[in-house]
């Protein structure tokens, strides 16, 4: 394995929410895929042949929802595995030889009352080689909600997936769970050397939660992380330019290697060398954190003081119910109130 490129695309997202009909979403995210298409081809050949990644942001084709019961979004902002919009990003892929990640929001006929934030990686072949479901969000659905049918569905080993390919073994996270360290720990563990982070966050001159995040992360695991914003949402109340700017590569030591300044870029970009990593990881020595831990000192810690239960999402006789929006800040609301009552907080 030699040496490659990866690219953290910050790119414009078009948002779907305010438009008057299916079809009109359905346009939208077909024109955004054309547009990414084109910036991948002319960013790689800007660039150079040595691309091997391309991470696109969050829900790059279409926003987020903006208050829509959960069968309004699945119509209008939603996927389907396998169908046509997953057959143009891996042409995006196969045609630039190119492993490409996004995230966007799926679909799930395992789940038709509900819809899933799924990050993917699709191979230079074009195919979807790994697909991870966000697992904690404020305002969406996730496995963990309905934890105990996902896993009849999908098995345990769906939950942190990580895919061994020709540029390393990738794995992908979505937005703010990079500042939740035990989901990153957890793909880790399994094997984690480039982690694609896929992300619409508020960007700054000065370090923000998430930027603070990404260097730790990518320090205590020792992989790297390639990181990549929008550049501005379109088509929403919110100003546009708001989640802007800040893609970047961090090393595996916690560097930042390079980052974007705001606007549509191709600037965050850097080599990546996973036989360094390798080596480094296999290094005695202070410094080599990941090989220093003691996991079973934390089992007792974890197991007795779970406070969001799973299953929310599941009924007594084992049902879906859909979520309304207000039912995600109730949750909240509970939690904090099971940490007041266990003395967690004051």
């Amino acid at each position: 394995m030699g040496r490659y490129t990866a690219l953290a695309l910050q790119t414009r997202v078009e948002a779907v929410s305010g438009l008057p009909d299916v079809a009109s979403c359905r346009d939208s995210m077909a024109r955004s895929i054309e547009r990414v298409a084109a910036q991948v081809t002319a960013s790689k050949a800007f660039i150079g042949s040595h691309v091997g990644l391309v991470v696109l942001p969050e829900y790059f084709l279409t926003g987020y929802p903006m208050g829509e019961s959960a069968e309004s979004w699945r119509a209008r902002g939603c996927v389907e595995p396998g169908g046509r919009e997953y057959e143009a990003i891996g042409a995006i892929a196969a045609s630039n030889g190119v492993f490409l990640s996004g995230n966007l929001y799926e679909e799930d006929a395992h789940f038709p009352e509900l819809y899933f934030q799924t990050s993917f990686v699709a191979d230079d072949s074009g195919d979807v080689v790994l697909r991870y479901r966000r697992l904690i969000s404020q305002f969406g659905p996730t496995p963990y909600d309905v934890l105990d049918r996902y896993l009849d569905a999908y098995g345990a080993d769906s939950l942190f997936p990580v895919v061994d390919s020709a540029l390393g073994r990738l794995a992908a996270v979505a937005s703010e769970e990079i500042v939740f360290p035990e989901i990153v720990r957890a793909l880790a563990l399994r094997g984690a050397e480039v982690l694609c982070h896929s992300s619409s966050e508020v960007a700054s001159s000065i370090l923000t939660p998430k930027n603070v995040a990404k260097r730790a992360r990518a320090y205590e695991n020792h992989l790297y992380v390639v990181s990549a914003n929008t550049a501005g949402i379109a088509g929403i109340d919110l100003p546009n330019e708001s989640v802007d700017g800040a893609s970047q590569v961090v090393d595996y030591e916690g560097r930042v290697l390079v980052e974007a300044a705001p606007g549509e870029s191709m600037a965050a970009h850097a080599d990546i060398d996973v036989e360094a990593l390798r080596e480094y990881r296999r290094r005695p020595g202070m410094f080599n954190v990941f090989s220093r831990q003691r996991l079973a000192l934390f089992d007792g810690v974890y197991a007795d003081t779970e406070i969001c239960p799973p299953n929310g999402l599941l009924d007594d006789a084992g049902g879906v119910v859909p979520p309304g929006r207000d039912r995600f800040l109730s949750v909240q609301r509970e939690t904090i109130a099971r940490l007041r009552e266990r003395g967690v907080l004051l």
